[in-house]
């Protein structure tokens, strides 16, 4: 990587990773006000509802169930989640205690106990997802849309790379003292070269999955199968002449993360390819990664400072990393339970881009992400 690159990008990645400081008690009993003050709005004006139980305590709003009177748990979950300053949405079942208030950050505490999960709503299509999307990794199913600026590649220098795509809960449950849910996973990632003179179609790739997640208070765990299938440009391929390999695979891969409170992300996993094409491919493959969210700043504002980093290893590129670093802002609330992250990117290592899998790359880019 050129140096002036390689300062930029680690002086623009460092930046958010500073960014951390705890709000004041005082100011946090203020918000506490507002947020239930607003809940309490809420309820009355579009759910014709009193909730006596209703209480806030360092931005996690809590209910007893009773309150809700048989109204739809899932908008009501997600009205009060897009309340500026909520941090989450607890809802009690019929005889649980209410949860004890998180402590400010600024004193000492003891070991916090696992958090309630009755907010998790159970049947079919319930919304949300169990296992969070991966903040750094090129190839999670989102809606985005991006520019890059390719620092070392053999065949391109400025690219627009888009996806769509998304994770949606099927049906979900408890298991024990935990969750456990189905679902369907798709995308679609592709690149276009801003270069050519009709800014060609590269490659696009696409992906298939099926799912089956487990949570319990902080941990989470994905086992998917999934297809995947590359396909070049049309324009590309006339243009380069380029021989095309038809790239395509089955994979089953196993993800498991753990959240230090709401702060820290540690997430790891391994992946095998079956049914490939080339036939040669070798199969295994091992990921693993950070990711960190700032609670700076304070709680009624809507948007925060958000990082991760992503490394993966493949057998077939003799375990070398590919390394991908995100970092920037995250904006809560948009388009009611949805999330946007405007986030500056850097990538260093073996194309994810379709055929061009044994091409080593290297980009800067900015691009902004929707989840779900």
């Amino acid at each position: 990587m050129r140096p002036p690159a390689r300062r930029l990008a680690c002086a623009l990645f460092g930046l958010v990773l500073l960014l951390a400081s705890p709000t004041p008690a005082a100011a946090l009993a203020r918000d506490d006000a507002f947020v239930a003050g607003y809940a309490a709005a809420i309820l009355e004006r579009e759910f014709k509802l009193t909730a006596p139980s209703l209480r806030v305590e360092n931005g996690v709003i809590t209910l007893q169930a009773s309150d809700l009177a048989g109204a739809d748990r899932a908008r009501v979950l997600a009205a009060l989640q897009a309340i500026p300053g909520a941090a989450r949405v607890e809802i009690l079942e019929p005889g649980a205690a209410p949860p004890p208030p998180p402590p400010v950050a600024s004193q000492p505490t003891a070991t916090p106990p696992a958090r309630v999960l009755s907010e998790w709503q159970r049947g079919l299509l319930p919304g949300g997802s169990l296992f969070k999307p991966l903040i750094a990794d090129p190839r999670w199913p989102h809606f985005a849309a991006g520019y890059q600026r390719h620092l070392s590649d053999p065949q391109l220098v400025d690219v627009a790379a888009v996806s769509f795509g998304e994770t949606f809960a099927l049906y979900r449950d408890r298991l024990g003292r935990g969750w456990w849910e189905v679902g369907v996973q798709a995308g679609v990632f592709a690149v276009f070269d801003l270069d050519a003179f009709s800014k060609d179609l590269v490659n696009a790739d696409y992906l298939v999955a099926f799912p089956l997640s487990y949570r319990y208070a902080d941990f989470s765990a994905m086992l998917r199968v999934f297809h995947q299938s590359s396909h070049l440009g049309d324009e590309f391929l006339l243009r380069t002449k380029t021989n095309r390999v038809n790239l395509s695979y089955e994979s089953v891969d196993l993800k498991l993360s753990y959240d230090f409170g709401d702060l820290v992300r540690v997430y790891g996993g391994t992946g095998y390819l079956f049914d490939q094409d080339p036939q040669d491919l070798k199969p295994w493959s091992i990921q693993y990664g950070l990711e960190y969210t700032s609670p700076w700043p304070a709680r009624d504002k809507r948007w925060r400072p958000v990082a991760g980093v992503d490394l993966q290893h493949r057998e077939e590129n003799a375990w070398s990393v590919d390394f991908s670093a995100r970092a920037g802002v995250q904006l809560d609330g948009v388009l009611a339970t949805r999330n946007m992250q405007l986030l500056i990117e850097y990538f260093r290592g073996r194309s994810p881009n379709g055929q061009f899998y044994r091409e080593k790359i290297e980009y800067l880019g900015l691009g902004t992400h929707f989840h779900f």
